[in-house]
């Protein structure tokens, strides 16, 4: 009973995914947690509106605008850890 060598292994085929343009992927992240693109706006928003006020020189506006565009990063990154929980759960389901 001579034993030849073992048989060699064939490698398991990895799982491929389709090619997912940045078009393709935006538009499934915004489906999936809808509020953080809508909160960027709004932040984005308020900067540019604080910034003209700035410009302008209406600087009690001004202010209230940076005070309002933190609320709004504030949201936004509170929208975007409960759409990070969310999909946490789901995948333990």
């Amino acid at each position: 009973m001579a034993a030849g060598p073992p048989p060699p292994l064939e490698p398991s085929p990895l799982p491929t995914f389709p090619e997912e343009g940045f078009a393709d992927k935006f538009l499934r992240k915004t489906r999936e947690n809808p509020l953080v693109p809508l909160g960027c706006l709004c932040t984005v928003s308020v900067l540019v509106y604080g910034l003209i006020c700035f410009k302008k020189g209406n600087t009690r506006r001004s202010q209230l605008m940076m005070r309002a565009r933190v609320i709004a990063q504030g949201c936004t990154f509170a929208a975007l850890l409960g759409g990070m929980a969310a999909t946490a759960f789901k995948s333990r389901q």
